[in-house]
């Protein structure tokens, strides 16, 4: 399998994820989004015709892309690791639920800063995601993780929106502060930070 990746997006959520999960043998190729092209010199629209990351090649040919979707994929993949989706019960459905909340509450909001938006747009979507911040500590709670005391899916997404927020001017709150730093300690997520050029501190 391959994973197609650009530096800072939002592939460096399954990048941690695959790191975590110990999945070894899924190769990363960055693309290069304003030329469409690989690394290795394919012209990445004949891969993925919406030229957006992430998307995985699985060892069929078939392609699957969006991200929520990419990260519960990826942790199939290693149902004995830390990052197993929970089979069953209300545990299941709380962490499709958050995935959910990071895609179409925070996720698309910062989409919408990425477009360079006119002033009002700019201001108006920088106060919504402020406020989905603010939802999301009160998620946390008093917990190490999203979802308690195990790193998971949510939390590697989570963590690119954390990344994302200084290139706005967003701060987050303290709480959130705190779980970013403990998320960027793991040793997964340095690891992806470093491969694909991203500061580590």
């Amino acid at each position: 399998m391959k994973l197609y990746y650009a530096k800072g997006t939002c592939s460096l959520a399954p990048h941690i994820v695959i790191r975590e999960a110990g999945l070894d043998d899924i190769i990363l190729e960055r693309v290069d989004l304003k030329t469409h092209t690989t690394a290795t010199q394919r012209d990445y629209l004949m891969i993925n015709p919406m030229g957006a990351v992430p998307a995985l090649e699985l060892d069929n040919g078939e392609l699957l892309t969006e991200n929520a979707v990419l990260l519960q994929f990826l942790a199939s993949l290693a149902p004995n690791s830390e990052i197993a989706m929970p089979a069953e019960g209300m545990e299941r459905w709380r962490l499709l639920e958050l995935l959910n909340f990071i895609a179409t509450e925070m996720h698309k909001g910062f989409s919408q800063l990425f477009a360079h938006p006119p002033e009002e747009w700019r201001v108006k979507a920088t106060e919504k995601i402020k406020s989905r911040f603010a939802l999301l500590a009160t998620k946390l709670g008093q917990k190490p993780y999203l979802t308690g005391e195990r790193f998971s899916i949510a939390d590697a997404y989570a963590f690119v929106m954390f990344v994302w927020a200084p290139r706005f001017e967003i701060v987050l709150p303290a709480e959130l502060q705190t779980y970013a730093q403990r998320i960027r300690a793991r040793q997964a997520v340095q690891g992806a930070l470093r491969e694909e050029g991203l500061p580590t501190s």
